[in-house]
């Protein structure tokens, strides 16, 4: 061939234009001339052109010779700028050899390398002059080549070069300048190449077709520059069209158009001139020539027998004379694009795509991959270009929809290729394409049913997995289609999709259903990541809600519109309504599909019908609602019912027949509904359609009647040539007879019927009824109808990242997606597998946890425990830990419930019970870290409770890998292992897989964190802290009095710590956990009938948590104390065990809490906690220091817990245990605590105000309480006074004593007073009759009796100004004195009393002196038997015989030691007066320093 093809390029196209402007004119010229040498070279090889030219006289030498040795004359002579040189003047005489059909191809071949380097090292550029003729020349030149061929090989390399020369036109600077149509012929020519390089060798195919796409990416890279356009941009000066389109296809004839400048490539049989040559025949190859020579023989001028005309090609009608070139554009990419979009039109039998691909099956596939390449890199662009826009929509869509159903897997992946594209840059402009697609194509394919291959099914699940991972694809779907009360459920039904393809029915999992859980993962995968954003979707849902709850009224739907589609705060309100207006049509539609009667009925009370019919509103119904029964709407329509036939005149009213022929018209119409079968319901639909037809037609018929025998003349023509039983046809004539005359009396033009009738024709009226039996395929009809809908169809929203919908699309999603990755998980084997569903598991509680979808977060829950095997029985033969350990699924699994429980409990509710239920399975293996079950009894045992029973469930870290044994409790199997023991084999040492499972175990609960649930549970809302305290308590089981086997006792012993530590942690929310905790360990405490380790934890964990909750919560207060009154209940062997315990914390208790404990209730509580130890001998002392802790100087006495502290201090001083002292201490305690009583007398009476009624009532009622604690008090001790042994009834008087002396203080009653003193009188008649009658049983009874005939004749004085008021102070002095008389009188073992015989004389002396010093007791002025003057002489006889009247008139003397005369008996209880007369009488020792609170 003399010169190799430069296919390199050499570099880009800014270094190209940066070497030429580096380059020298001189530089150019040689280069120019060096493909001169070159061509002259090769010419000079052949016979033919080496020796003398004889075709004429003049000429010695060829044309084409001279022309190149001119052009090497005029090279080196130009002066000029190179740029100013016009570029035809050096490409002339190339371009000549080229178009000349006497060279060779190797002399072709060589010539064609010179103009490619001439135009590929950009010699010229656009800024050259004349570039755009020196372009259109070139293109010309090179599509009209010719040359002769002497070997296959050699056609082919000049073809090669074809080809590379047209693609450097187009992908040279200069290449901007091309014409339209310059840029059509380029690409027709290299298409026609492509195709015939079929029966070629590889290399020119492949070169061929890597030419037609670098072509087609030439022209639309230009696309994104160009401005704007409008449907009104014509092609200037071009108008092109297909050449042989379905709709103007050529007639029978098959001619050809005159101006056909794609002519095909012609190989032509001619001698050679050359003598020497083989006499072998030769070809010549012609390029696109217009006048073949008559010698040509056209060898390959038509594909598979077809004539030239019917073959697909470029056309335009532009001509070569046309003086101005404009740059290509607009209308050559829309042809370029048409043309491309015809191939894939297989349908039709004289489509261009049908012509190709019986001569090359893989056209259609090319054509793909060259519209995918020419959207790849318009993108965005092509919506800016309406007739671009438009054969996207229509042409190409409608190809695809077929040609998506192709077998081949290839073609379906460039299908799926180019509707992914077109849905990321052109779903604005493709909302009605798009749905269908969906629906009949990639559904369909992908579900794997209707005949679909198994191949289809994987391309078509692999084009949804590549959409699902767009992020904002499904809730697209969602808005745009779901939310469309006249679409399909996209979304719902790829969302069934996905689901139920991830489902292995029968057999092992499969790479297609691991493909399908991506897909479904990746949809809710894009969701959880839009959780972050969550809030504004949760306001917008709830107004949402609010909208639709609060629109109640009958509201048109097909006439509402969204305000804004631009503002997510309107769109969003509006799908979403929609979304609720669509359900419930559904519904409705149902109803009318069973009995349209009962379903407009329906509506109506949905509120969807107006309350009273009319035709319009049903009409709009059955137009705009989805779901109806087609056959059931044709029906309805035919029903001869007044209001039917307006429903159907309504009907049709809604269609708009504008600019559409009649068998359009009718397509779009028999598209909505079935038409019926009756002839008289046929007449009634046609004839409301004909009327609707005729009004909006624009002239071409007369009257509604040509449009009704029209309209019925199309119906039976359909049915004639579609239908299989009609055996004779009906030809157009037949058909253009019929309808003769029928328009007024005139015909209907013939090419109007021609077209009609051949429309019909190929094109049957088949309406796709109702998709019930299977997945209809798209009729032409509803294309139709399809493109007339996406006029006005609503905008096509566009989400962002913002959940704006997920609220109500998960819902949707969240049950099939849980089924599928459950049982994905379920089947599969690979780790990366199983991770993905982890993944796909934790994306889902986000999500529900997100939209607070607390059933589905459940439901996620239980379906993750079942695979933690932790529910299961393990097998006997394996131990469990190592099974667990080696079980990849159920480690995963149990990360994940775990990981759910941590991050997103606040939203788990019945789940609680499936995670306890793990956690418990863990405990009993020893599996769960220390920190959970040393957090879980830090707070129960403490320091101050040790627990006193073996066994306890706080382990502190998991036990050393053994080998697990089956416990076995049966007495049998005990007895067998006793005598055994012996006989026993040491455990198996584990092997080293045994102990890398039990590593694997352990590591993998250490991950799950499961001790930040019960830490963290105070940042759980309030109904899931609920739930999981109820979830404990059911994990824990019901108790029983028998008690249960060790293993329920364990697992309910660690749930009630775990309880307890969640009642601690969480005190902001006791309230709600309290009755629930409380009723446990109720049920725990009151069925104990024996001493155990539950019981022990209940006990001591309710006493720990009213310490801790007490501070914090004084509403609560009163509820925690009365809790306590369980351990009152307990039984009596529980009790005796803990006692002690018990009182250590109470003892706690008290010292942190006394101040928190307000009420009597609280107070009685405690009291009787300390009250009931006092005999207990161990539990007695610390009981009593919290009880003098409480009492000790009045510290923590109130009103409210008077006279609970004395009954529970005399309680202590009853008690024989702690011996005297204690009760010596405790009597201290209440004689104390008199201080306290006048404390409060004395400020009450100061701060009171009693000048109103209320506060003075107020003042009254305080004082009786006042009076009624220290009646208390004094009846306490009195009964103390009886006590057996000598020195604490000894000290009781004393301590009665004091009371007594702080009676004054205290306002008594009268009442009072009297019972007061007569609770002193009685009390000497009852130590009186010990004395006599008991005196083995009480010794020292003479100094008691000493003590309390004292303490009479002090309380007497003390009370004497009170009593001398009462009208009864007769009776109780004679009282006193006969006690007196009793006393001295009385015998103890045979004999008086010697103490008392020295006593009373004194103290009766000292009575009477005061009596008559206060003039109590005077002598009357006249005798009287019956004056207290001589009544108390006459008793005073009777006692002292000695004393006389006369003691009144000695002289007044200070009372024997200390006891004063007159009223200053009186004196307080402390004054040195009471303390001596004390020291004097006290026969016995005393302690002196009383025992106070030792705490």
């Amino acid at each position: 061939m003399g010169r190799s093809l430069e296919m390199e390029g050499g570099g880009g196209e800014g270094g190209r234009a940066g070497s030429r402007r580096k380059r020298s004119r001189g530089a150019l010229a040689c280069m120019v001339n060096s493909e001169v040498s070159a061509v002259l070279a090769v010419m000079r090889r052949n016979a033919r052109w080496a020796g003398r030219y004889s075709a004429s006289d003049d000429q010695l030498e060829h044309p084409l010779i001279r022309s190149l040795k001119g052009l090497r004359r005029l090279v080196f002579s130009w002066r000029q700028p190179w740029e100013r040189i016009d570029p035809c003047l050096y490409l002339s005489p190339f371009l000549d050899v080229i178009r000349s059909d006497e060279t060779g191809a190797q002399i072709t071949g060589v010539a064609l390398s010179a103009v490619y380097k001439m135009v590929h090292l950009e010699i010229f550029d656009a800024e050259t002059a004349n570039v755009d003729i020196a372009m259109h020349t070139i293109v010309d030149s090179v599509t009209s080549c010719r040359f002769e061929v002497t070997d296959p090989a050699s056609e082919e390399v000049v073809l090669m070069k074809i080809l590379q020369v047209l693609l450097a036109c187009m992908k040279s600077g200069a290449g901007a300048v091309l014409s339209d149509r310059d840029v059509c012929i380029i690409v027709n020519t290299t298409f026609r190449v492509v195709h015939q390089a079929g029966s070629k060798g590889e290399l020119l195919q492949r070169t061929a077709r890597y030419t037609m796409h670098e072509l087609v990416r030439a022209v639309f890279s230009h696309l994104p520059s160009l401005e704007p356009t409008t449907l009104a941009t014509g092609v200037t000066p071009t108008s092109m069209e297909i050449s042989s389109n379905s709709e103007n296809a050529t007639d029978s004839s098959g001619a050809e158009e005159t101006d056909h400048l794609g002519g095909p490539v012609h190989i032509v049989n001619t001698p050679l001139g050359d003598s020497s040559s083989d006499p072998a025949e030769t070809k010549r190859v012609v390029i696109n020539s217009d006048e073949p020579s008559e010698n040509d023989t056209v060898v390959s001028s038509s594909i598979d027998g077809r004539p030239e005309g019917q073959i697909a090609a470029i056309e335009t009608t532009i001509t070569a004379e046309d003086s101005k070139i404009e740059a290509y554009g607009i209308p050559c990419m829309v042809e370029i694009f048409s043309f491309l979009c015809s191939l894939l039109n297989i349908e039709d039998p004289q489509s261009p795509g049908q012509l190709v691909l019986a001569g090359d099956e893989d056209s259609p596939q090319y054509a793909l991959m060259l519209i995918n390449s020419a959207i790849e890199i318009g993108g965005e662009a092509l919506s800016y270009h309406p007739k671009l826009l438009v054969l996207i929509q229509d042409e190409l869509f409608r190809n695809l929809m077929v040609i998506g159903l192709s077998q081949n897997p290839l073609v379906l992946s460039l299908v799926f290729g180019i509707v992914l594209n077109l849905y990321h840059h052109l779903r604005r402009q493709l909302k009605p394409q798009l749905e269908a697609f969906f629906s009949f194509v990639l559904i369909r394919l992908a579900s794997g049913k209707h005949g679909a291959t198994y191949q289809q099914q994987e391309v078509a699940l692999e084009a949804l997995v590549d959409l699902c991972r767009q992020p904002t694809f499904m809730p697209e779907m969602y808005s745009n289609f779901d939310c469309d009360i006249s679409l399909s459920n996209c979304f719902e039904d790829l969302g069934n999709l996905l689901s139920k393809s991830a489902f292995p029915v029968s057999g092992p999992l499969s790479a297609m259903h691991v493909l399908a859980l991506e897909g479904l993962l990746a949809v809710v995968r894009s969701m959880a990541d839009r959780v972050d954003s969550a809030a504004p979707a949760l306001a917008s849902s709830s107004s949402s809600k609010n909208m639709i709850i609060d629109n109640q009224e009958y509201v048109p739907f097909w006439t509402l519109k969204c305000e804004n589609y631009d503002d997510p705060g309107s769109w969003v309100q509006f799908v979403k309504h929609q979304k609720y207006i669509k359900a419930r049509l559904l519904l409705g539609a149902d109803h009318f599909n069973r009995d349209p009667k009962k379903g407009l009925e329906f509506l109506q009370g949905m509120k969807l019908l107006p309350p009273v019919l009319d035709p319009k509103s049903v009409a709009c119904f059955i137009r705009y609602s989805s779901g109806l029964n087609k056959t059931v709407i044709g029906d309805y329509f035919g029903d001869p019912d007044d209001f039917c036939l307006r429903v159907l005149d309504e009907f049709t009213k809604t269609f708009d027949f504008n600019d559409m022929g009649i068998d359009a018209a009718l397509r779009v119409f028999l598209e909505s509904f079935r038409l019926p079968g009756e002839a008289q319901k046929i007449h009634r639909v046609v004839e409301a359609f004909a009327e609707r037809y005729y009004e909006q037609s624009k002239g071409t018929l007369a009257s509604k009647d040509v449009a009704f025998m029209l309209s019925y003349s199309v119906i039976l023509l359909n049915t004639d040539q579609h239908n299989v039983q009609v055996r004779k046809k009906m030809t157009e004539d037949d058909f253009i007879r019929n309808l003769r005359k029928i328009n007024d009396g005139q015909d209907l033009p013939r090419p109007m019927l021609s077209e009609l009738f051949h429309s019909i024709v190929r094109n049957e009226i088949r309406i796709s009824y109702n998709a019930g039996a299977g997945v209809a395929d798209m009729t032409h009809s509803g294309w139709i109808d399809l493109m007339r809908r996406s006029t006005s169809t609503t905008p096509y929203i566009i989400c962002d990242e913002q959940p704006l919908l997920d609220d109500e699309m998960f819902p949707i999603l969240s049950g099939p997606s849980i089924a599928a990755i459950s049982v994905v998980f379920d089947h599969a084997e690979d780790e990366e597998v199983l991770q993905l569903c982890v993944d796909g598991f934790l994306s889902v509680a986000k999500i529900s946890a997100s939209h607070r979808l607390e059933d589905v977060l459940d439901d996620l829950v239980v379906s993750l425990c079942k695979f933690t095997t932790l529910l299961n029985p393990f097998s006997s033969d394996e131990e469990p830990i190592v099974a667990f350990g080696d079980d990849t699924r159920a480690r995963m699994a149990t990360f994940a419930v775990f990981t759910i429980a941590n991050k997103y409990g606040d939203f788990i509710r019945t789940g609680w019970r499936n995670i306890l239920d793990c956690i418990l399975r863990l405990h009993k293996l020893g599996l769960l870290p220390s920190r959970v079950v040393n957090e879980s009894t830090e707070d129960i045992s403490g320091d101050s409770a040790q627990s006193k029973l073996a066994g306890s469930s706080s382990t502190t870290a998991p036990v050393p890998f053994i080998k697990h044994q089956r416990r076995n409790t049966g007495l049998m199997s005990r007895f067998s292992q006793l005598l055994s023991l012996e006989s026993e084999e040491p455990p198996a040492v584990p092997t080293e897989e045994e102990l890398a499972a039990h590593q694997r175990a352990v590591r993998t609960v250490e991950s799950c964190h499961i001790d930040q649930i019960f830490t963290d549970s105070k940042f759980l809302q309030a109904e899931s802290l609920l739930q999981l305290a109820r979830a404990l308590v059911w994990a824990a089981g019901r108790p029983h009095k028998s008690g249960g086997s060790t293993e329920d006792e364990d697992v309910a012993v660690f749930c009630l710590e775990l309880l307890i530590t969640i009642t601690l942690n969480n005190r902001d929310h006791i309230m709600l956990l309290w009755q629930g905790v409380y009723e446990h360990m109720a049920g725990i405490i009151q069925t104990a009938v024996v001493p155990g380790l539950l019981v022990e934890k209940a006990v001591f964990g309710l006493l720990r948590v009213c310490q801790r909750l007490l501070p914090y919560k004084e509403n609560l207060a009163e509820e925690l104390l009365r809790s306590l009154q369980l351990i009152l209940k307990l039984d009596a062997r529980v009790a005796e065990t803990f006692c002690e315990r018990i009182t250590q914390e109470v003892m706690v208790l008290v010292r942190a809490n006394a101040a928190h404990i307000k009420s009597p209730m609280g107070w009685r509580t405690v009291t009787d906690l300390l009250s009931i130890t006092a005999r207990h001998p161990e539990a007695s002392e610390p009981g009593f220091d919290a009880l003098s802790y409480i009492m000790h100087d009045g510290a923590h006495l109130t009103p409210a817990n008077y006279i609970l502290c004395v009954d529970a201090a005399r309680a202590f001083a009853e008690a024989r245990v702690g011996g005297p002292g204690r009760s010596v201490r405790a009597l201290d305690l209440l004689s104390d605590s008199v201080s306290c009583l006048t404390r409060w007398s004395k400020v009450h009476s100061e701060s009171g105000d009693a000048s109103s009624s209320e506060n003075l009532e107020g003042l009254s009622r305080y004082s009786q309480e006042l009076a009624e604690m220290w009646l208390r008090l004094a009846q306490g001790l009195r009964k103390l006074c009886l006590e057996q042994r000598e020195d604490v009834r000894n000290h009781a008087i004393l301590c009665l004593q004091r009371c007594l002396s702080a009676a004054e203080i205290i306002s008594l009653t009268p009442a009072m007073w009297i019972q007061s003193f007569e609770q002193v009188v009685t009390l000497l008649d009852e130590l009186l009759d010990l004395a006599v009658r008991h005196p083995k049983e009480f010794k020292g009874m003479d100094n008691t009796l000493v003590l309390i005939m004292k303490c009479l004749s002090k309380t007497y004085l003390q009370f004497l100004s009170q009593l001398v008021k009462l009208p009864a102070f007769q009776t109780l002095w004679f009282q006193v004195l006969n006690r007196m008389e009793m006393y001295i009188k009385a015998k103890f073992r045979g004999k008086h009393s010697e103490k008392l015989q020295e006593l009373i004389p004194e103290l009766l002396r000292n009575v009477l002196q005061v009596m008559h010093a206060q003039g109590i007791l005077a002598q009357p002025t006249t005798p009287s038997d019956k004056s207290l003057w001589d009544l108390t002489w006459q008793h005073v006889v009777n006692i002292v015989p000695t004393l006389k009247p006369d003691i009144f008139k000695e002289p007044k003397l200070e009372a024997k030691d200390g006891e004063s005369a007159g009223p200053q008996v009186q004196a307080s209880p402390g004054s040195p007066q009471t303390a001596e007369v004390e020291s004097e009488y006290t026969l016995v020792s005393v302690p002196t320093s009383r025992a106070g609170d030792e705490g």
